[in-house]
């Protein structure tokens, strides 16, 4: 049977990896374009019951499918690696993997790391009010950190999800060591991390603020790292 082939079980960890994908980035997806709009139009008593009770339903999910996603990614590197040696290294596909891969895995750190620890403050927070007591103090803060590090997952899942599938359905060509590619990559990546963890407030937050400026920049990015995919490889 072909899928207790090496080949299928490489298949098997690909299918996992798009399914755990599926219900992280659609999470993401929800959060950021439904629930954030929703949450900002509605009155303080309907925020407060759905933060107690939806939000921590939905985060549970939101934040395994990131850590699934994450294992089986690694999963496949192993597999691809053990298949293909020393040549996959060399490869197109694996620095394309890479570029995908490192977004994926700062979002992933982004998740469990800022988002689920900020989010529990916020949860225990409405809890509280709906007991009758004081919102937390702390509420406010943690949950603009936690927007705009959700929204800076936004913003780099669009370059992800490309080089992801570039990596199998679109021909670059790879003729000479990537080093410079790696290293302007990781800069531009650090720089936009940096703008969501280091204070909640300033002009370089705008562009995430707004829905349309998240999705536009997303696509500039996506270009950006495109042509320089191809200019440096």
């Amino acid at each position: 049977m072909a899928l207790f082939t090496s080949d299928g079980v490489l298949y098997l960890l690909r299918w996992i990896h798009f399914l755990a994908g599926i219900t992280w980035i659609g999470l993401l997806y929800y959060f950021n374009f439904v629930q954030g709009p929703f949450f900002a139009e509605t009155d303080a008593g309907t925020k407060n019951n759905a933060t107690a009770k939806l939000v921590p339903r939905a985060l549970w999910w939101f934040r395994w499918g990131a850590m699934l996603t994450f294992l089986s990614g690694l999963a496949l590197i192993i597999g691809y690696y053990h298949q293909g040696g020393v040549d996959y290294l060399a490869s197109a596909a694996w620095m394309l993997t890479l570029i995908g891969g490192t977004l994926g895995t700062v979002m992933f750190l982004n998740v469990w790391l800022v988002i689920w620890p900020n989010q529990k403050i916020v949860i225990a927070s409405a809890e509280k009010v709906l007991a009758g007591g004081q919102a937390e103090p702390a509420a406010a803060s943690a949950g603009r950190r936690a927007f705009l590090t959700s929204r800076t997952n936004t913003l780099f899942s669009i370059p992800m999800l490309f080089f992801m599938g570039a990596t199998r359905h679109l021909a670059i060509m790879r003729e000479q060591p990537a080093t410079g590619l790696v290293l302007v990559f990781g800069l531009i990546v650090l720089l936009l991390e940096l703008n969501a963890l280091v204070g909640t407030t300033g002009p370089t937050k705008q562009p995430l603020e707004k829905i349309p400026g998240v999705i536009h920049s997303g696509i500039i990015l996506t270009l950006v790292l495109y042509v320089l995919a191809e200019v440096m490889m």
